[in-house]
Parts: C-alpha cells; sequence; structure tokens
C-alpha cells in the first residue's frame, strides 16, 4: 500500500460522465481519492453519500475528490445520477490504479481507503479501518487542520 508521505501513483481513468482524469493534472491542488469496493453496496452507498453531502465543504476549501472503484464506467454513471453525485467517480475496471495504490484484494474489487494527496503530489494521509461514512468527516477534518 503507498505510505504517507510517498508520491501518489498518477493514473488516467474514464470518469462516470466519459471525461479521461490524470491525477497529474490536478497538481497544485489537494485532492482526497477514496477507493471504495462496489457501488450500490450498503457501505459504498453510505460513504458515497457522505461524500456528495460535504462536497460544499471540499469545494469551499478548493478541494478535488475522486472516488474509484472496479466498476465500469456505465456503473458509475448509474450510482452517480442515483446520489447526485457533483464530483467525478472514476472506473478502474482494469484494476491498474488499485493495484498501484496497493488496495486491489484478492476478490478483484478495491479496498476502502482514502488518500489525501497534497498540492505537490504526495499522499499526505491514509485514511482506513473506519465505517464507511467516516472516511469523508475524517478526510474534511485533516484537510481543514492541514491546509
Amino acid at each position: 500500500m503507498v505510505n504517507e508521505g510517498e508520491e501518489a501513483p498518477d493514473f488516467e481513468l474514464q470518469s462516470h460522465d466519459g471525461e479521461t482524469v490524470k491525477l497529474s493534472s490536478y497538481r497544485g491542488r489537494w485532492v482526497v481519492l477514496y477507493f471504495f469496493p462496489k457501488a450500490f453496496t450498503s457501505g459504498c452507498t453510505r460513504e458515497t453519500q457522505e461524500f456528495a453531502r460535504l462536497w460544499d465543504e471540499f469545494e469551499k476549501l478548493g478541494v478535488v475528490v475522486l472516488g474509484i472503484s472496479t466498476d465500469s464506467v456505465s456503473t458509475q454513471r448509474r450510482f452517480a445520477e442515483k446520489y447526485g453525485v457533483k464530483f467525478k467517480l472514476l472506473s478502474d475496471s482494469e484494476k491498474r490504479t488499485s493495484q498501484a495504490y496497493g488496495v486491489l484484494r484478492p476478490t478483484g474489487t478495491a479496498e476502502r481507503v482514502t488518500f489525501i494527496v497534497n498540492p505537490e503530489g504526495k499522499v499526505a494521509k491514509v485514511i482506513r479501518r473506519v465505517k464507511p461514512e467516516e472516511h469523508p468527516v475524517k478526510a474534511l477534518e485533516f484537510l481543514r487542520q492541514s491546509m
């Protein structure tokens, strides 16, 4: 797993709205990168709904929020539409990004881990082993203390 202080691996993934997203294009900004196992499951739904609920707070801070799972682009699109997601959900269907971050599970899905990437492209914080809906709250707390 990528640890705090390490360079965040760059990636190029399709978002739910069809855009190609590269992490390196956000250099100079804080980025919350949350990996989740599977769209439409209870924990992932609670986590994504909480990120969506707090999205205005992240936006006020100028923080980019990106959700990543191994689901297809079309599944991510349906998930984003159903829950009113205003940030990008990315499809890692080839599982390369999950593998690069060390969060790919034997089941082929991503582990639930949130990485906060600083403006220089380094991982400033790793959030794991908390309830799904706590990931957005913990990320926001960390960012408010660090920015």
